[in-house]
């Protein structure tokens, strides 16, 4: 069970960085300037890549094992 929280923490982290990014939302300031937490995008694909990676890890793992 130990296992599938490396796949599932980086989902969570992934999915709260969208919601926080949804959540704060952009605005434009008075001298035109966009102000947007738009760090929080590729944060969250690197975290979403962390744990598709992982998870082919442990599917590779797991078949090699059952073999």
């Amino acid at each position: 069970m130990k296992r599938y929280f490396t796949i599932l923490i980086p989902l969570l982290i992934s999915a709260a960085c969208i919601l926080s990014y949804n959540l704060i939302g952009s605005k434009v300031a008075e001298d035109g300037t966009l102000i947007e937490p738009f760090f929080l995008i590729p944060i969250a694909w690197l975290f979403f890549i962390i744990a598709i990676i992982s998870s082919l890890v442990l599917g590779v793992s797991y078949l090699l094992k059952k073999k």
